[in-house]
């Protein structure tokens, strides 16, 4: 039987997407692109903002109509926080605390069914890859965080890390199957513990014993940051590319969020980086219209991004979440205030992105090639390790090499480059 798999959200759905992928391959099942009319259609939902959700709604009656006869699973945050909502959408709801468990129950629910006659059984090879030259590798699942605002601690209340022979393990196996670059990802990766490894002692250990090419971590937390982390960065397989959040340059809004730190914890953490890796990105993520953000705290929080200079920020308007403490806090913010101050933002992160970049024009640096951009235009487009996304034109394949590009031109937020050899 064919499976098509559609990830929305964090990057720790999507390594859970490709531990399902793997898991179905191994299965007996094939693996294959939603257009190629799947049995089987599982979409990873995402419940983090209330866009997240009509995201998920939307595919969800995107692929009963598009697959009338297919059996269409719904899993993921939404899937944990609300199966009741999504049960009319979607045959089989299946939440994270049971996502391991989905292939066997998949099995078992349509063995009876005539594709899986034994006149009909295929052996497929294992899954390689679905077009992507990346390998994310869930290291830790779960928080037990306070922040006002999230609904993660309610679909991933279970804290956990995963074994360090396991992580190992996997790491091998990707780096196997062809994968240049692996990214290590979690709920909270900085609270990462295995007895006595945290996260340092974690990718050391990685870099030690691992084949791997290019290592990356997903999103930390200042608190997440030491010298003793920092210094591995001078192992080049290290991409110098941070993603910190912060929420807010508001000190008064980040209280009220209940996030854990303080501007000025976050500001250490930024210069720990800066001193440490010369030219790193940072990116970051803020929220804006959170309830009782006044005109001086949003213009507080404007100040500090610009300051910053991050190399990129993902803005996105406070969205209630169900269940959660800012659900029901006073002052909350018009719709239509938070997306003037959404466009302010946008701005800011667009100026941010392009003052970052243009100190690499004229520089050659190393490249990830993902894929061509359109079939035949010999076009290829990749990242480098501090994340600036780059085209350049070949009329060898690039997919999947790590090849240097000299930054010739802006390409709107990204770059063009020429090959260098």
């Amino acid at each position: 039987m064919k499976v098509a798999l559609y990830t929305l959200g964090c990057k720790l759905n999507q390594a859970e997407s490709q531990s399902l992928a793997n898991a179905f391959a191994h299965a007996g099942f094939k693996v294959v692109h939603p257009r190629e009319e799947p049995d089987i259609y599982v979409v990873n939902t995402c419940t983090v903002t209330h866009i997240a959700d009509r995201k998920s709604r939307h595919v969800l009656r995107s692929v009963r109509q598009k697959n009338p006869h297919a059996l269409v699973v719904a899993t993921g945050c939404y899937a944990q926080r609300d199966p009741q909502e999504l049960i009319q959408l979607a045959d089989i709801v299946v939440g994270n605390e049971e996502k391991e468990q989905l292939v066997s129950l998949i099995q078992g629910l349509v063995q009876g069914r005539k594709q899986l006659g034994n006149e009909e059984k295929h052996r497929f090879t294992p899954f390689a890859s679905d077009g992507r030259v990346r390998s994310l590798i869930k290291i830790q699942d779960g928080c037990y965080g306070a922040c006002t605002y999230c609904i993660v601690p309610k679909v991933r209340p279970r804290e956990y890390s995963l074994p360090v022979s396991q992580i190992i393990e996997t790491i091998k196996q990707s780096v196997a199957l062809g994968y240049k670059e692996v990214v290590l990802t979690g709920t909270k990766v900085g609270s990462y513990k295995d007895s006595a490894v945290g996260l340092t002692e974690l990718v050391q250990y990685i870099l030690d014993n691992t084949g791997v090419e290019r290592l990356r971590l997903s999103s930390l937390q200042p608190g997440d940051l030491s010298p003793q982390l920092l210094r591995l960065w001078q192992d080049e397989r290290l991409c110098r590319h941070f993603h910190l959040a912060l929420q807010s340059g508001s000190q008064s809004v980040l209280q009220r969020m209940m996030r854990g730190y303080s501007l000025d914890e976050y500001c250490r953490a930024i210069d720990l980086i800066r001193e440490a890796v010369a030219g790193a990105a940072i990116t970051t993520d803020i929220m804006v219209g959170f309830p009782g953000e006044s005109e001086h705290e949003f213009e507080e929080s404007y100040s500090f991004c610009e300051r910053a200079g991050f190399a990129n920020i993902h803005v996105f308007p406070f969205s209630p979440r169900p269940g959660t403490i800012a659900a029901g806090m006073p002052s909350q913010i018009d719709e239509k205030v938070k997306k003037t101050r959404s466009q302010r933002m946008l701005q800011l992160a667009q100026r941010s992105r392009r003052l970052y970049c243009d100190k690499f024009l004229g520089q050659t640096l190393p490249v990830l090639w993902e894929r061509e951009t359109k079939l035949g235009s010999n076009v290829y487009s990749g990242l480098t390790t501090n994340y600036i996304r780059v085209y350049a034109r070949s009329k060898t394949a690039l997919t999947n090499k790590v090849i240097p590009a000299k930054l010739t031109a802006f390409h709107g937020q990204e770059m063009w480059g020429e090959i260098v050899i």
